[in-house]
């Protein structure tokens, strides 16, 4: 596919601070040097994909309207700063939910690729020249499993966990490992051609 290159980005850890299981009204905050870094990237002209697994839908403490606001507040305040979002891609499946209709083995849950390759077919993404910035194993499996290059970044809570996928006997390395998302697009854009 050809078009314009991306970087996908996880939300908790990576964006906004990851504080486990959060109230369906809690304010997002982004993390210090995040609005910068997404400027950054808006001004080199890649598309900014947000790919967020949300089980908390699937364990019936959230519904996908209360993490569509969610996500809705925090992409004004982003927007308000000059940091702007062209897609927000969430998966509320897990295959142990707690509401039937979400106990599924999709094929967007991280690792797995799907909410960036969706992503990718709507807004015309060239996946090969795209980046995935995440701070757990998943995130780096789904990017490679999606032909994009990685970065772990250690400000989650999961920096230590092996990069191993969940549904795969194989350890998948990301490109980089960085201390944040501002390192990450330093990283991005001086390898950009």
């Amino acid at each position: 596919m050809t078009g314009r290159p991306a970087v996908f980005v996880d939300r908790d850890g990576v964006l906004v601070a990851d504080e486990g299981v959060r109230p369906a009204d809690a304010e997002l905050v982004p993390l210090p040097g995040v609005v910068e870094a997404l400027a950054t990237l808006y001004r080199a002209g890649f598309a900014v994909v947000v790919v967020t697994n949300q089980s908390v839908v699937a364990r019936g403490l959230a519904t996908e309207l209360e993490v569509d606001a969610a996500h809705a507040r925090l992409d004004a305040v982003l927007r308000s700063r000059g940091a702007f979002i062209d897609r927000w891609e969430t998966c509320p499946h897990h295959p142990d939910a707690t509401l039937p209709a979400y106990r599924v083995a999709c094929a967007c849950r991280k690792p797995r690729p799907g909410m960036l390759l969706r992503a990718a077919e709507a807004l015309g993404l060239d996946v090969d020249a795209s980046w995935m910035v995440g701070d757990r194993p998943s995130d780096v499996a789904a990017g490679a499993r999606a032909g994009c290059r990685t970065v772990l970044v250690t400000t989650g809570r999961h920096d230590d966990a092996p990069i191993v996928s969940a549904d795969a006997p194989f350890v998948v390395a990301p490109t980089h490992i960085c201390a944040g998302l501002a390192e990450a697009v330093a990283v991005i854009v001086g390898a950009a051609p």
